[in-house]
């Protein structure tokens, strides 16, 4: 039986445990130049020091444009490689893994960064206003910036990247047929649709190398698990090492509930894509994983490669600890609007726990 304290390999990467961080953006740690900051690296030391097995940064913008807002994190131009060396430096003394979540808004973007761009004119967060459809040549100039940053993130000594293709950005805007109507080689079938992600990938495999680990965080339901999993493999025939699953645009599978697993739908997405993928790719599921019973079930039943922590990192970076080694934690308050989110880390509940009964110790 698989144990979450049983290392496993991508691709070539070696990862201590079965637990990883999931990329969350904190928003209130950078500025406008996009360039990491010392709390940045205290934030992932942190987690890596209490024992994550890999850590996937938060999403990185490839160029400014494709900002989510103005204090986002980048790595667009060379100038912003020595931040993040020091980033996986903070992390691979601890002998975590590191590797950057990569994206690009689209059609989602903030018209403080930078145009609204994506496969289709669609509507975009003003509903009156459409986005820019990109010709092939846009999308190819797009693919290079994307590429660039990849050979960047391995140059800064990441052990890999990991694509954003979910939750409504520039990728998933490409597979999903509710924002990309386009009628040439990057629409209609599933094969066109997963082609902008496909070919980066093979792009990235051919500039950084065998070894790099290339992951995909990919919509588990675009619109249906059956659908989302052929766009998926697309991404492991171009060579995806790696698929971490959450949610995407669309939400149409009658087949996906909640029918009193200890697991949420959402985690359930990435616990199919686990069966289907079984002995081909790792998978790893995200969403809701906040007590330590659960990331072990999922392990020990061998529902999951390796389970995406989130929140509960967040309340308490020694979880992981809890997980692999029985010991105490705050537990994440579960609340209905993280707290832990933009400008604000200092009204989680669990942190404010944390830190009180740090002071009474």
């Amino acid at each position: 039986m698989v144990q979450v304290n049983d290392p496993i390999t991508i691709n070539r990467t070696v990862i201590k445990n079965r637990l990883t961080m999931a990329p969350t953006v904190k928003f209130d740690l950078a500025g406008e130049d996009g360039k990491v900051t010392e709390k940045h690296i205290a934030h992932y030391r942190e987690r890596a020091a209490h024992g994550c097995g890999l850590i996937c940064v938060e999403a990185t913008a490839v160029t400014p444009g494709g900002r989510f807002a103005k204090n986002h994190l980048g790595l667009w131009e060379d100038a912003q490689i020595n931040g993040h060396k020091a980033l996986t430096q903070a992390c691979h003394e601890h002998e975590a893994a590191v590797i950057l979540q990569l994206n690009h808004t689209g059609i989602t973007a903030n018209p403080d960064c930078g145009p609204s761009i994506g496969p289709s004119a669609v509507p975009t967060r003003d509903p009156s206003v459409l986005s820019k459809e990109m010709s092939v040549e846009e999308i190819h100039e797009m693919q290079q910036h994307f590429l660039d940053a990849a050979v960047r993130a391995k140059k800064a000594g990441y052990d890999g990247i990991q694509l954003h293709g979910c939750h409504g950005y520039l990728i998933n805007q490409f597979i999903s047929l509710k924002t990309n109507h386009r009628t040439d080689e990057y629409g209609g079938s599933t094969e066109n649709r997963a082609r902008f992600a496909a070919e980066l990938i093979r792009r990235i495999r051919k500039e950084c190398g065998d070894a790099f680990l290339i992951s995909v965080r990919t919509a588990g339901i675009e619109p249906d698990v059956a659908t989302a999993c052929a766009i998926a493999e697309e991404y492991v025939k171009a060579g995806c090492d790696y698929l971490q699953v959450s949610t995407g645009i669309e939400w149409e599978d009658p087949s996906v509930t909640e029918n009193g697993e200890p697991y949420n739908r959402f985690c359930s997405l990435g616990v199919r894509f686990h069966e289907h993928f079984k002995g081909r790719v790792p998978v790893s599921c995200v969403n809701g994983i906040l007590d330590v019973s659960l990331a072990r079930y999922l392990i020990e039943n061998e529902l999951t490669d390796t389970v995406d922590l989130a929140r509960a990192l967040l309340a308490d970076p020694a979880f992981c600890e809890a997980v692999l080694e029985d010991r105490p934690y705050v537990k994440c308050f579960n609340c209905p609007r993280c707290q832990y989110g933009p400008g604000m880390p200092h009204k989680c509940p669990a942190e404010m726990k944390r830190n009180a009964d740090r002071e009474l110790s």
